[in-house]
């Protein structure tokens, strides 16, 4: 029985090899994979608040992760809070409606906060419809970073409008419509049950650096920006549903440090150096959420991220001791927090 097994597979796997050189069969198979691409969009949970991690590390690279970037989805209407290298991929390898987006919300103006905006920008204008040039929220200095991606992809926006026309790349509408946030006056969004808040944290020589806070229909949610430790966010954070934290373990960048050093890298043990100032560790951020008290902790923006299992224990040493209600997040993780439920469900979409 066995021999025939093996030459039932051995046949199998040998009539597949061949019969995939075969340009009808390559045909065949190709529009079978587009049929099934077709109008496949993610369920986002439009009855909920929704946050999808669609980039969870810090710029020390990480071949499986993207920079910051997070998708909130408030019972239909998306926003996007900063937009990292390699977000704007993630969230069209995902599968979002990226027309959808009513705005871009930037907590400070470092590049892996904002490297994608262009991607973004252009995945949520071509053949979408988009009726008003995208918005986008940020600390003063905002516009002139619109501006300068405005300028940058002047040529594209013209050449791809000269190519495909103005009902798929109209030029009424492209570009960026920036706002820099008052912190005065810091509800930016108050419409259809959803209030966003901006707020304040610390991370020195960047000012102002933001966090932002929903709240829809009862849910709320967090996202911390960059910081160091903050009794602000301790303060916008009270009984929220879900805080997504920024988190950076300074062990490990110790241990990166202290390598760099012995390889004669003196520049780059500076950078390790210099960033333990204005980051907040895992531990630090379990006792923010519980300071807040804040039902269910979600850590991102991982500096530097771990890349195995030993290298996540070592981040997370000692969180357990403080609280268990957390996540760490990486890619494709989703937060659903559904209206008229106290239910808060962490999946993930990968």
């Amino acid at each position: 029985i066995l021999k025939y097994l093996i030459f039932i597979v051995v046949a199998a796997f040998l009539l597949i090899a061949i019969l995939t050189r075969i340009p009808a069969v390559q045909d065949r198979v190709m529009t079978s994979a587009l049929n099934n691409l077709q109008n496949q969009e993610v369920d986002l949970y439009d009855n909920s608040l929704t946050a999808l991690v669609c980039g969870s590390r810090s710029p020390l690279p990480n071949p499986r992760r993207a920079e910051t970037c997070f998708l909130i989805n408030a019972g239909g209407s998306y926003y996007v809070i900063d937009v990292g290298d390699g977000s704007a991929s993630n969230l069209r390898s995902y599968g979002v409606n990226l027309g959808k987006i009513k705005a871009v919300l930037l907590t400070h103006l470092h590049s892996d906060h904002i490297s994608d905006l262009a991607d973004i920008h252009l995945a949520s204008w071509i053949v979408q419809k988009r009726t008003n040039k995208l918005k986008v929220y940020g600390p003063e200095g905002v516009e002139l970073v619109t501006q300068g991606f405005e300028s940058a992809y002047g040529p594209d926006y013209f050449f791809r409008n000269i190519h495909h026309g103005d009902e798929i790349a109209p030029l009424d509408v492209v570009g960026f419509d920036p706002h820099t946030i008052d912190l005065n006056n810091p509800v930016i969004v108050n419409e259809e049950g959803l209030t966003i808040t901006a707020f304040e944290v610390l991370h020195d020589p960047v000012k102002p650096a933001l966090g932002y806070r929903f709240d829809y229909k009862g849910r709320s949610l967090v996202v911390s920006g960059d910081t160091s430790y903050s009794e602000n966010i301790i303060k916008y954070s009270e009984d929220v549903d879900v805080l997504l934290h920024e988190a950076q373990s300074n062990y490990l960048v110790r241990m990166i440090q202290s390598f760099a050093l012995k390889q004669g890298a003196t520049m780059r043990a500076k950078i390790m150096d210099d960033i333990t100032t204005y980051h907040t560790t895992p531990l630090e951020a379990a006792e923010i959420a519980n300071k807040a008290n804040a039902k269910h902790l979600v850590f991102y923006h991982l500096t530097p991220a771990p890349r195995n299992t030993i290298m996540e224990r070592i981040f997370l040493r000692g969180v357990n001791d403080i609280r268990e209600d957390w996540t760490l997040s990486k890619d494709g993780t989703m937060i659903v927090l559904p209206i008229d439920s106290d239910k808060i469900s962490i999946t993930s979409i990968d």
